[in-house]
């Protein structure tokens, strides 16, 4: 075997054929990946990776492997030396494995120049080095795989003919059969298990660095089989029906293997972040389906730019995913926009839908133009439709950032759409009444969202002072409480049954307004109001948990603008002006509730401090850190907008707007008198958590002829802020929802390319990649041909 393995090498490269099917390799590569405009070309696609290289590779293979195997055993039937090789004290099975083995090794010394790639992207990565190598080997591993399947599918086909030409033309047919002819066959008939007859299911996979046993078994299989048909192939004798039966068992029995050992696989997913292994939550919410969801993806299209390009494969390679945890996981990607006589109305259908489209500027050869895309999927189940979305937006972000951020939230995403469809609602949420809290209809859209996974009931303390008791044991019943904007004093009968409340082990969402100040009274003749201290009688209450709210206002430079018309008469104009009391609010830490979270909008909000206790305390939401706190009583008027600031006034740092408290509170009412009596009264708490946030227009929605419109939303900027999803990660996160809260700590690296590198170095890097690979190509045959020369000369 070994010494036909050496002939097989040293045939191949003592030919210039040899050497000029290489040269054909790479010179395609290095022109697809490097010059040529199109899907392939790694330096317009702005990705540091090389997913292009991985999609492109199969192809070109398709041609290069059987132009290496075709002459294997044609040649030797056209000349007449296979009767003889078969003469020799050597097994068919070693002569074809020595031939093989020849040809797979010289793909391989094919496959080695094109490692600079990998050097490359290394080099424009943004920062340098910045490269997933653990997904680049585990790809160049499914090539490996790939290329072994390939070869033994060439070898075969040369056993079949004594013409190269023949021999070439049949491997290249079946080597496509095999990579997409099974695809294509299972859109025909919708059929999952003949897609998985085909190498591209399982070389997909592998190609973005996941690594399956199963996987590995196919590929190992239909090796095995075509060495073991071309095994049979070489015998000098007509076949019989033994043999036959040997065509038909042999590749029956791996079928049944494989079909086997499908349900007992193991997958190692090797990328640095796994991005391709779900969350233990999301796997949850899906494993006990038992009746299809229907996924209709409508990013989909041709004229993407690059960016959206690689939010569609992530969103495809994530259903995958999803649909491999469970086969009734079902998804489509449409293109609402391809047929043109179609495309108004599906647009109209679409946004009267909500799936409202994106409009994308699109940057080809210097040249700029708009495209209309609709990042949304829609998901049903059961009658059941819920919409999804796969943009995830941030104030000031670029292209890039924002599809990094929409590709960190797509799990996210699609688990919390699956969760509203499959999960029955359990868990139930008081809405406090009764202390002048916000109507309804100002919190109706977080409402309707919240009504979504909870259910829901309005709930008034004013029975307190009758029957303290049956209150008390009625709001335990209450998974959660939500007191929103309460600007009533709470009696200490009240404050009595809200600290038991919490001592049993319930959850409380506070929005409390420290100032009474509304932006609404602002808008009269004077276009000022004041500012003054809000009782709630809270003070005590919040202080034994650990924090304070004071009754002073925040002022930033970075905050949401004021709409206002200025000028008189007709002249006037409607403008978006500097408004210091709307800060916007972020935070640095990954915590779930605001990991991935754009800005939140606040008015007129108050600091918190914190005080030393055993409960744990984590800053959600603070102030940028050119920060002012005025004191009150204070005149607010409208006139500060056309103020210079004095920037020196702004220096009190960063304010903590919204706190998270978790631990085992102590009673306020501990060692005091109590409101009346209670028998199961507890001075300290099971464990518990609250979230206390230091403005109650957080949670309110404008309301424009009587219709309540979607909280977080500024109709006069266009801006979504995003206090409806940090309310109901604040929620989910306190009532422990199915965890998924914990999906959104998940961190995705999405890393770029040096954009400004590779517009001063593009040249360079063109040539490295295009002519170095042929220029290491002529070296090695220069030395191979000197060595050869040297040898048989002596």
């Amino acid at each position: 075997m070994l010494a036909i393995f050496k002939k097989e090498i040293n045939a191949f490269f003592a030919s210039p054929i040899g050497y000029l099917v290489i040269a054909i390799f790479l010179l395609l590569n290095g022109l697809f990946l490097w010059l040529f405009k199109g899907e392939f070309n790694i330096l317009d696609y702005g990705f540091a990776d090389l997913s292009a290289f991985f999609l492109l590779s199969p192809w070109i293979l398709t041609f290069l492997i059987p132009a290496v195997t075709m002459r294997s055993f044609s040649d030797e039937k056209k000349q007449g030396t296979l009767e003889l090789l078969l003469t020799k004290p050597i097994t068919h099975t070693n002569i074809v494995l020595g031939k093989y083995f020849g040809a797979f090794t010289l793909i391989v010394i094919a496959l080695i120049p094109t490692l600079l790639y990998v050097y490359t992207v290394y080099q424009l990565g943004s920062p340098i080095g910045n490269l997933d190598m653990g997904s680049i080997i585990c790809s160049y591993f499914g090539l490996l795989f790939l290329i072994a399947a390939y070869t033994a599918i060439g070898i075969f086909s040369s056993t079949l003919t004594d013409n190269q030409i023949v021999a070439f033309i049949t491997a290249v047919l079946l080597s496509l059969l095999f990579y997409i002819g099974f695809e294509g066959l299972a859109e025909v008939l919708s059929s999952t298990f003949i897609e998985q007859l085909g190498i591209n299911y399982h070389y997909s996979s592998m190609s973005r660095g996941v690594i399956d046993t199963s996987d590995m078994l196919y590929f190992l299989s239909i090796t095995f089989v075509f060495i073991g048909f071309t095994v049979r192939s070489i015998r000098n004798r007509p076949y019989n029906k033994k043999d036959l039966l040997y065509f038909l068992l042999f590749p029956l029995v791996l079928l049944i293997v494989n079909i086997f050992t499908s349900t007992l696989h193991n997958r190692f997913d090797l990328t640095t972040d796994q991005r391709y292994t779900l969350s233990d939550a999301a796997i949850g919410i899906i494993k006990d389906v038992e009746s299809p969801i229907s996924v209709d993806v409508f990013l989909n299209g041709d004229d993407f730019p690059s960016e959206f390009r690689r939010l569609q494969s992530e969103t495809k390679q994530l259903l995958e995913e999803f649909a491999e945890e469970n086969k009734y996981i079902q998804f489509q990607f449409i293109n609402p926009l391809q047929d043109d006589a179609m495309r108004d109305r599906n647009m109209q259908q679409l946004s009267e839908r909500g799936l409202k489209p994106m409009q994308l500027s699109v940057t080809e050869n210097g040249k700029s133009s708009q495209a209309v895309i609709f990042p949304w999927a829609l998901a049903s189940y059961n009658g059941q439709t819920v919409t999804i979305p796969l943009i995830k937006n941030k104030i000031g972000m670029s292209q890039q950032e924002l599809v990094t951020n929409s590709i960190q939230n797509l799990e996210y995403a699609f688990a919390d759409g699956f969760s509203k469809l499959t999960k029955t609602k359990s868990k139930k949420i008081a809405i406090l009444k009764g202390n002048k809290q916000l109507d309804d209809i100002y919190i109706a859209d977080f409402l309707k969202k919240l009504g979504e996974y909870y259910l829901i009931a309005p709930f008034t303390l004013d029975s307190i002072s009758k029957n303290a008791s049956q209150t008390l044991t009625k709001l335990k019943n209450f998974d959660l409480i939500i007191s929103a904007k309460p600007t009533e004093p709470f009696s200490e009968e009240e404050k009595y049954a809200l600290d038991q409340y919490t001592m049993h082990g319930g959850k409380s969402l506070w929005l409390i307004d420290a100032v009474a100040m509304e932006k609404d009274s602002l808008y009269n003749d004077t276009g000022s109001n004041f500012a003054v201290a809000r009782d709630l009688n809270l003070t005590d209450f919040f202080f034994t948990y650990g924090l304070r709210i004071n009754p002073l206002l925040v002022s930033t430079l970075y905050s949401a603008p004021i709409t206002l018309a200025m000028g008189t008469g007709s002249d006037s104009q409607f403008q978006n002006l500097r408004w210091p009391y709307s800060p916007l609010a972020a935070t640095n830490n990954k915590h779930a509730i605001v990991n991935n979270l754009n800005f939140v909008r606040f008015d007129f909000a108050n600091p918190i401090d914190t005080l030393k206790n055993n409960i744990k305390k984590t800053i959600l939401l603070e102030t940028a850190a050119l920060t002012n706190l005025e004191g009150i009583p204070r005149e607010i008027s409208l006139d500060v907008v056309t103020k210079e600031q004095n920037l020196e006034q702004f220096n009190k740092g960063k304010q903590a707007l919204a706190i998270l408290l978790e631990g085992q509170f102590a009673s306020n009412y501990k060692n005091r008198i109590k409101p009346f009596s209670l028998q199961n009264h507890k001075d300290s708490g099971e464990l518990s958590k609250i979230i206390i946030i230091s403005d109650g227009d957080v949670i309110k929605n404008d309301v424009i002829k009587n219709a309540p419109q979607e909280l977080g939303f500024d109709r006069w900027t266009g801006q979504t802020y995003a206090n409806k999803e940090f309310l109901l990660n604040a929620v989910n996160y306190l009532l422990d929802d199915t965890g998924l809260i914990n999906i959104r700590s998940k961190e995705i690296t999405v890393v770029f390319l040096d954009q400004q590198k590779i517009a001063s170095q593009k040249i360079m890097w063109q040539v490295v990649n295009i002519l170095l690979p042929i220029v290491l190509l002529a070296l090695f045959g220069f030395l191979f041909l000197f060595i050869r020369k040297k040898k048989y000369s002596t």
